[in-house]
This record gives C-alpha cells, structure tokens and sequence, in this order.
C-alpha cells in the first residue's frame, strides 16, 4: 500500500469511528480533499482510491489543475471541485467554469456577482468567528439578513453555513457556534442543513458538531514534496 493509500485509510477509519461514537454514519460525511499546492497527478492519484471530491482555495492554481485532471480521466469520471478559499469577485466566473460548489460566500459584492453570472451553484455562507471584522465570513449575528439575500436568488442553491475553528483555543467553541448558526439557518431555509467544518487537525471533533463536509487536505496529501 502506498504512503498516500495509508493516510486515506487511516482518515477515513477516524471520520467512521468518530461519526460512530457521535451516533452518527459516515456515508452521510462528504469528505473533500483539499488538494492546494499538489499537482493534478495527486488528484488523479486519489481518484483511483476512490476520492471524488476535490477541494482549492486559488483560482489560477484550479484553473488549469482541473483542465489537466479532465484531460486524463481514462475511466473516471470527472471529480467534484470544490472552491473554499476567499473568492474575489472577478474570479467568480472563472472558478464557476470548473467548480460547481463554493464554501466561501461571504459578503454581499459576491452574491452580486454570481447573481449576475446566473450560473447555477452550491454555496455555503462563510461566518467570520473572530472580533476582526476585515477577515472574511458573515458575522453571526447578520447571518439571517445575508441569507435571506442569498435565498432570493433563485439559482443559487444554498447548501448551509460553513466555518474555520480557530488555533488559538479549543475548536469545540466555534464548531459550536457553527452548529448554532446552522439551526438559526434552518430556520429561513430547511433545507440549508449541511456544514462546512472541520479540516487535518479538528475533524474528529467536527463530526461531533454537525460538520458535513469535512475539508481535509496534509493529513491525506502529506506535505508538498
């Protein structure tokens, strides 16, 4: 078994015993690859260990990742991108072009932009859980106005609410909060119930909080050599 083979095995064990001990079932977790800073050979790598859903933070490191993935499928199909890294607005059509999921919609010029695209896609609201107004995200307590905007474009599908727990203290209090804001979400929108949560070194903890989508990059991919 390759070194890359192993440390997939090994995540996967931990989400399935996590998601175990949380009452919960592992084939219900999305578990996206974050696959920044690898070449698209990683991605394909991973494909034929079963991985379909990708995830990258740069545009013009995307861009021509996915174009030289979607040239070498062979007998795959084509993988799942997911874009989770602040997006600036005059990116937005390029990242659509590959990516049908965005994990960092997180302010109102944004929407803007991808109401004007009028291309269908899943977004997730970033929430901002630090005191630094400047850093990206939604503060919580202006997530219902955002999303009641969001949930007036029609072809915007909004999947729920998504957070970076930060290092300076125990993750638990912001996944915490994420799931707070996540029922406040639900609440305008039933059906916006996913959670974008969790990377390499909180994603077990995640899981006991609602976490979906659990966004995993060095402790599959290793290092950049």
């Amino acid at each position: 078994m390759s070194d890359l083979a192993e440390r997939l095995r090994l995540v996967q064990a931990r989400i399935e015993a996590a998601a175990t001990l949380h009452g919960r079932k592992a084939h219900e977790l999305t578990l996206v690859v974050v696959s920044k800073f690898h070449p698209a050979q990683l991605v394909l790598d991973l494909m034929a260990l079963g991985v379909n859903n990708f995830g990258e933070n740069r545009d013009q490191e995307a861009k021509p990742k996915a174009q030289a993935v979607s040239e070498n499928l062979g007998k795959f199909e084509a993988p799942n991108w997911h874009f989770v890294g602040q997006l600036q607005s005059n990116k937005a059509r390029s990242v659509l072009s590959y990516s049908k999921t965005i994990h960092s919609l997180d302010r109102l010029s944004l929407l803007k932009e991808l109401a004007k695209i009028g291309q269908t896609a899943n977004v997730f609201i970033e929430l901002n859980l630090t005191d630094d107004q400047n850093r990206g995200g939604v503060a919580p307590k202006d997530l219902e106005f955002f999303a009641e905007t969001v949930l007036q474009v029609e072809h915007l599908n909004l999947l729920g609410v998504m957070g970076v727990a930060a290092l300076n203290r125990d993750p638990s209090i912001d996944f915490e909060t994420i799931q707070k804001c996540s029922l406040q979400l639900q609440k305008l929108s039933p059906t916006s119930t996913a959670i974008s949560a969790g990377m390499s070194a909180d994603y077990e903890k995640a899981i006991g909080f609602g976490a979906t989508h659990l966004r995993i990059g060095t402790a599959i991919t290793g290092n950049r050599a």
